[in-house]
């Protein structure tokens, strides 16, 4: 596992199609943050890959980050890991925004169990 610090998140690469997602306490995710992000995933990441978002941290999102988040279609699943109300209203809350888009998505309250599901496939 090779683990990699952004100026806003850590980043650990579990295989080569899968990593784990950790924003830091107190982001405001931008569109700049967004396109770091993505061009990280894209460089580092076989495609299709899954990502596992642990929301360990709060953290929040500009109205015009939260459209593109996830919007690379080398994204194949994502896994969310919400372990307060909070972490849990805002990403049904972003999940809503992009329902156009297609994500396969889904929450849940254990890494563990996120680990699974991705893994599953």
């Amino acid at each position: 596992m090779k683990s990699y610090k952004l100026s806003f998140a850590t980043i650990l690469i579990l295989k080569n199609n899968l990593a784990e997602v950790i924003v830091d306490e107190g982001v405001i995710m931008n569109e700049i943050m967004v396109d770091l992000y993505h061009d990280f995933l894209l460089s580092n990441l076989q495609a299709p890959f899954t990502l596992l978002i642990n929301k360990k941290n709060s953290y929040s999102y500009t109205f015009e980050a939260q459209k593109i988040i996830a919007n690379l279609k080398e994204i194949s699943r994502i896994a969310v890991v919400v372990s307060t109300n909070g972490a849990l209203m805002s990403t049904e809350t972003l999940i809503k925004i992009n329902e156009g888009n297609d994500w396969n998505i889904r929450l849940f309250q254990e890494k563990e169990a996120a680990l699974v599901w991705l893994n599953g496939f």
